[in-house]
């Protein structure tokens, strides 16, 4: 079952443990659908920056994005 990042304090253990997260925005039918996935590679109260598995680095606002891990 996923677990939803929520507070700072989540996204800093993601962060520390080098976890893959999941990005996740509402598309046009009001479904939440994956737009990427990475490492957490910094934080602030409105956005997290994700470096993906090529190396790329994506910014995702807080506001409207979800943000999950997968518990394995």
């Amino acid at each position: 079952m996923p677990h939803t990042l929520n507070k700072n304090i989540d996204f800093f253990i993601a962060a520390l443990s080098q976890t893959y997260i999941s990005a996740l925005q509402l598309d046009p039918d009001g479904m939440y659908s994956e737009v990427a996935s990475g490492i957490v590679e910094q934080f602030s109260d409105e956005q997290v920056r994700l470096r993906r598995y090529d190396g790329s680095v994506s910014h995702y606002a807080r506001d409207n994005t979800k943000f999950q891990r997968n518990k394995g």
